[in-house]
């Protein structure tokens, strides 16, 4: 993976990671909906997800984030790609945050292709930049591969009651993990 110095990381076959700007807005939708209600069968919309209406202002705040991984990408600072993978950081507090959307593309998932350890990344590396302390998760319990992701890149179980007050569970959670950063 290098940088081209505009934040923006390239990997192979033409995947970038790269920061959340407005015009991925219906990207990220369109990439998010269908892993939720076609995969998992979760009958979830939009609509039902404010924060996905405000990005900017749910995510990308405080010590908070947000990443893309597209497709077609030149590098450029003003290139539009389309999305494949999203991932969040949100900021709670007491150099403390949720790693929240994280979403893969069915056809962009994988090793070989490493989109998701490629977001990952990304908000690893930016939460070590913003001095944050512990980074915490939710997943649901039949999410088996992702229980396997988090913990080969070094997040830990935990129970519901060892996470901060602050953290922001979803009905949908049962499974709960840490990362601590420093």
């Amino acid at each position: 993976m290098s940088s081209n110095g505009s934040g923006v990381e390239s990997g192979a076959v033409g995947i970038d990671v790269r920061r959340y700007r407005p015009a991925d807005k219906q990207g990220v939708i369109d990439t998010i909906l269908p892993i939720q209600r076609e995969e998992f069968g979760i009958p979830i919309t939009a609509e039902d997800q404010p924060d996905l209406a405000t990005i900017e202002a749910f995510y990308q705040t405080g010590k908070g984030d947000f990443w893309v991984a597209v497709t077609g990408q030149d590098g450029s600072p003003t290139a539009e790609g389309r999305v494949v993978g999203t991932i969040a950081l949100k900021d709670i507090g007491d150099r403390e945050a949720a790693l929240r959307k994280m979403f893969v593309a069915a056809p962009y998932r994988g090793r070989d292709l490493g989109v998701a350890a490629r977001l990952l990344a990304a908000l690893l590396a930016a939460g070590r930049q913003r001095g944050l302390r512990r980074i915490f998760l939710g997943t649901t319990a039949k999410f088996l591969a992702a229980h396997r992701f988090y913990e080969k890149h070094g997040f830990t179980e935990v129970t519901p009651d060892a996470l901060p007050a602050s953290f922001p569970r979803m009905v949908v959670d049962t499974k709960f993990y840490v990362i601590e950063l420093g």
